[in-house]
This record gives structure tokens, sequence and C-alpha cells, in this order.
């Protein structure tokens, strides 16, 4: 387990010299901003404008259609989220190759990689979905397990998308070469 943490620290260490070395890498966590915060503008301006929230925070029950319309803002922020840093691993792996990336060999890495990382999206997003519905139905120490259990999934998950870049693997098998 310590050896598994410390190549992890060592691969953060080489991250962080990458991002030293090339400062047009910082574009793909720029880019990633802009790109999350256009998708939140995208799923709340209409639902502002249609009434759609209207009345969720009165402690009657969610409808349905709340939940399916949660679950694809949490899938698309997800894989916005991924993308870029699909991008950004991409990169840096060919610097640490000894080659120079460049901002559109990052994209296009992503872009090879865009199913893999759609299903890692729905993957996370159903997690994060289920976390979710948990949380609000149990009661305070039942909230504290919860959110442990989501740190164990964050922890679990972190190598994901380097692994999804790096192999020719699914979501799937990411998920468990990560864990």
């Amino acid at each position: 387990m310590f050896e598994r943490l410390s190549r992890s620290w060592q691969l953060v260490k080489a991250s962080g010299a990458v991002l030293q070395q090339d400062k047009e890498l910082l574009l793909f966590p720029l880019i990633s901003s802009i790109v999350t915060v256009a998708v939140v503008a995208a799923f709340l301006l209409p639902l502002f404008g249609l009434g759609a929230l209207d009345g969720l925070g009165g402690g009657g029950p969610v409808p349905v259609a709340a939940y399916v319309v949660a679950f694809l803002f949490y899938l698309c922020q997800y894989f916005v989220i991924f993308y870029f840093n699909a991008a950004l691993v991409g990169a840096a792996m060919i610097r640490l190759d000894g080659g120079n990336p460049t901002l559109s060999d990052g994209l296009r890495i992503a872009n090879s990689k865009a199913m893999n990382i759609l299903g890692y999206a729905a993957i996370a997003a159903t997690v994060g979905m289920i976390l979710r519905a948990i949380q609000e139905r149990v009661g305070f120490l039942g909230k504290i397990v919860t959110g442990i259990i989501g740190a164990g999934w964050t922890l679990a998950t972190s190598m994901v998308v380097p692994v999804l870049v790096s192999r020719d693997v699914g979501p799937v098998d990411a998920v468990k070469e990560s864990a």
C-alpha cells in the first residue's frame, strides 16, 4: 500500500515539474473552468426561466424529473472536468517522454478517450446521485457515514483519469486499477 502511495506522490511531483516547464498546460484547467461555468449556466438559466426550481425547497417529495436533470448535470460536469484532466495528463505524458506538447496534442488525446471518459463520468455521476439520495434520507450520523464513503470513493478513484489516458482500459477497469 505504501509503495502505491509513494508512486502516486512521485506522479504528483512529476506533474508539478511538468507544469513548471510548460506554463501553457495551465490552459487546460482554465478552459475546463470556463466550460464548467458554461455548463452550469446551460442548466440553471433554463431552470430559473421555466420556474422549475420553484417549490423544490419546500420539504415535499422531489419530482423524478429533478433527479434526471441533476444526473444529467452531474454527467456533463464530470465529463468536462475529466475530459480536460485527460488532456492535461496526456500532454504531461508527452513532456515526460521528452516531447514538447501543445494544447492540440492534449485535446487529441482526450478526444481519443472520449467514450471512456463519458463512461467514467456516468459511473461517477451515478455514485454521486446515490450518495446524495442516501444523504438526504438519513440523520446526522448517516450524513457523517455517507461523507466518509464519499471521501473513500474520491480517494479510490483519484487515479482513474491517468489510468484511462495511459492504458487501453475501459472505465470500470480504470476504477478497479485506481482503487
